[in-house]
């Protein structure tokens, strides 16, 4: 062999990649699709002022100056009026069950309180099992309640116009009074753990037999697709089972997470949270040609499931697109549910919303999963 450098033979191996690169197809996919998605979510989905908030209103004292306060909420960017309620035990309903965001509450002699000088109280209670969401949307709502009012405070009243504002508004944090992120966050780690972990060690499952040449020993078993399917996920839902469960121990223990809702619930929603991510690994592994693809594939999996989800972002921050791509993956449901039973002591009734998709979706990854299957190595 020569020993001087020389260009062709440089030229041949650069020749040789580009053929390999061509023909790995999915890698390349994944190469310049993960960057694209990327770019689009950050760019377009992204928005850590959420606006459009869903809002329930208690109106105890109707008369002109609530019809002008709900002008000017209507009239807001930050709020959208979802809800008219008779009775703050409607209002606490709807956010127990995750229908609004805030209830905001015009209690009885609001209007004969500012009329005689006084300062009535506007009570706004906010879900803040999500902190950051509506921060914004609180911190503005006395100034736009205020420039509301301006009209209506004339002649004896317009002295009132001056005082800045003529009420006092109560805010009253629930289910998380103290706005702790962990709160938050650690619930949701669930979900984004289990997600990544599901999908990884499924997908790798198929590909790691063809790549060890002990798939023709499995596809000359005398199995159906689904008895091969249900044989390889069933071990990793007792595995996913255990990692739920430390991570739900620290998250009582370490963070001082708290936990209103039913165990059992929440385990019978973690075991369907879990097969359907083991489905879409399945999935993948259908595809998939090696390890390092499954590998890929579960990370353009989890990008959407940890950015879309209401994880790391407002979920209602989002252009209605992202939303609709949000509501199709499993851990946006989940987040929801586990969100619910331990913050809000939510029962059946309130997480039977969520439950319903994490089924649908799982029997439709399990479908796509058979279909794809084959009982040949090519």
């Amino acid at each position: 062999m020569s020993k001087r450098f020389s260009f062709r033979r440089v030229g041949a191996v650069l020749k040789k990649e580009f053929i390999q690169m061509r023909r790995d197809r999915i890698t390349l996919a994944m190469i310049l699709g993960i960057p694209v998605m990327q770019l689009f979510l950050f760019g377009f989905a992204i928005n850590l002022d959420p606006k459009h908030l869903p809002t329930a209103l208690t109106i105890e004292d109707p008369g002109a100056f609530s019809d002008a306060i709900v002008a000017g909420l209507m009239n807001s960017d930050y709020f959208r009026i979802t809800h008219v309620t008779r009775t703050p035990e409607e209002g606490e309903q709807l956010l127990d069950r995750g229908d609004v965001s805030f209830v905001i509450d015009i209690p009885q002699n609001f209007s004969r309180d500012l009329v005689r000088g006084r300062t009535p109280q506007i009570l706004v209670e906010a879900d803040a099992t999500d902190p950051a969401s509506g921060t914004r949307a609180v911190g503005g709502f006395a100034q736009l309640a205020t420039s509301a009012l301006r009209d209506e405070l004339k002649g004896p009243l317009a002295q009132r116009a001056q005082t800045n504002p003529p009420f006092d508004v109560v805010v009253q944090p629930r289910y998380n009074p103290e706005n702790n992120t962990q709160y938050n966050i650690v619930p949701g780690l669930l979900g984004v753990i289990l997600t990544m972990t599901m999908v990884l060690m499924t997908a790798m499952a198929v590909t790691r037999e063809r790549e060890r040449g002990t798939l023709e020993n499995l596809l000359a078993m005398p199995a159906r697709p689904v008895e091969i399917m249900l044989g390889k996920i069933t071990p990793y839902i007792g595995v996913g089972v255990v990692q739920a469960g430390i991570i739900l121990l620290a998250a009582r223990y370490v963070f001082g997470v708290p936990m209103f809702g039913s165990l059992l619930l929440l385990t019978g929603a973690l075991v369907l949270f879990i097969a359907a991510n083991l489905a879409v690994g399945f999935t993948f592994s259908t595809v998939a040609k090696t390890q390092l693809q499954a590998m890929q594939m579960m990370v353009f999996f989890l990008l959407p499931s940890i950015l879309l989800s209401g994880f790391a972002f407002p979920f209602l921050g989002m252009p209605g697109w992202a939303q609709a791509i949000g509501e199709v993956l499993p851990v946006t449901h989940f987040l929801r549910i586990v969100r619910g039973l331990l913050l809000k002591g939510n029962g059946f009734p309130e997480i039977w919303p969520e439950l319903w998709p994490l089924a649908l979706f799982m029997a439709a990854a399990g479908a796509v999963a058979m279909a794809r299957f084959r009982r040949t190595l090519d």
